[in-house]
């Protein structure tokens, strides 16, 4: 059988190739796009094989003009079992094999002016002989500020409802829930930032319909408001003067970030627990941090102002 009949035969490796092409384009777009706001440094490639299958490409960009420390990665991965860390919540899928293809990227600005920024977008196939493949897309993005505008959080958050409206209209407000539950918290009481979008196990349309093109759509959609609703935060704040009081807040907060990603993100967890690439992986981590024992912000202060912003709210009012 020809390659081409084969994929006729199993329709799920052309929803893979197509969106293994989205999904390097999609990189491509957005390291072009960041660099042009740096306009000091260029991203860095490495591309890295996976012995258990797969692979993929990091780029990380270190030192610029206005990115500290931002990577962008693409991987695709394969495997005959699927980790832990992608059948907790769907242990139905324990045993299969997996496809698993996508871009994740963090960005932490010099500027603690600028929020520090999280987005990703996946695709999945867990598959088992005798029974028809499992397949579908996650997602989302979020802001991290540590001085926060409420011109930007407003921007951010009418930029994600307009990646979902076309799709249908309980999207964003589904989604930015499930962003405010997911980026949680529990021993700090917070949420890590003023959220976004999360969503998963995304593979059919409104009327419950399995239906690939309309979720492959909605995914691409979210992948492309990214910078449109993140670059023009970065030109607004990216000259604003800070000192070294900011600074020293902007590193502190930054080890919430670090608290999440090492003990509760599912990304983080997949990719160690699949034997990814550990400097790819933890590229997500800030170049710098700091921990201060019973840290207590000065009343009345922007600094104590944050905590106003680290709940869940209805950013559009």
């Amino acid at each position: 059988m020809s390659q081409q009949d084969r994929q006729q035969a199993n329709p799920q490796n052309q929803y893979l190739e197509r969106v293994k092409s989205y999904l390097q384009t999609l990189q491509d777009s957005i390291c072009a796009e960041l660099e042009v706001v740096d306009g000091q440094q260029r991203f860095v490639e490495d591309s890295w094989q996976r012995e258990e299958g797969g692979g993929g490409r990091s780029r990380v960009l270190k030192n610029g003009g206005v990115i500290e420390q931002g990577g962008v990665n693409y991987s695709h991965v394969f495997g005959a079992s699927m980790p832990a860390s992608a059948t907790a919540h769907r242990p139905e899928l324990a045993g299969r094999s997996f496809n698993a293809c996508g871009v994740s990227l963090v960005i932490h600005p010099h500027n603690p002016f600028i929020p520090t920024s999280h987005a990703n977008v996946r695709f999945f196939i867990a598959e088992k002989p005798g029974e028809e493949p499992v397949w579908w897309f996650g997602g989302g993005f979020d802001l991290t500020p540590f001085y926060p505008f409420d011109e930007d959080v407003k921007h951010w958050h009418e930029t994600a409802k307009a990646a979902c409206e076309p799709f249908g209209p309980a999207y964003y407000n589904d989604y930015k829930a499930w962003c405010d539950k997911y980026f949680f918290l529990p021993h700090r009481q917070e949420t890590r930032g003023v959220g976004g979008l999360f969503f998963d196990d995304l593979n059919r349309n409104p009327s419950g319909e399995l239906d690939f093109e309309h979720a492959f759509g909605l995914m691409r959609s979210v992948g492309d408001h990214f910078t449109k609703a993140y670059v023009p935060i970065m030109q607004r704040r990216k000259n604003t003067p800070f000192g070294e009081r900011e600074r020293q807040f902007q590193l502190y907060r930054r080890g919430r970030y670090v608290e999440f990603n090492l003990v509760y993100d599912r990304g983080t967890l997949f990719g160690l627990q699949t034997g990814g690439r550990t400097e790819s992986i933890l590229m997500s981590m800030p170049p710098l941090a700091r921990w201060e024992y019973m840290y207590q912000a000065e009343p009345g202060s922007r600094e104590q102002g944050l905590q106003d912003y680290l709940k869940p709210r209805n950013w559009l009012d």
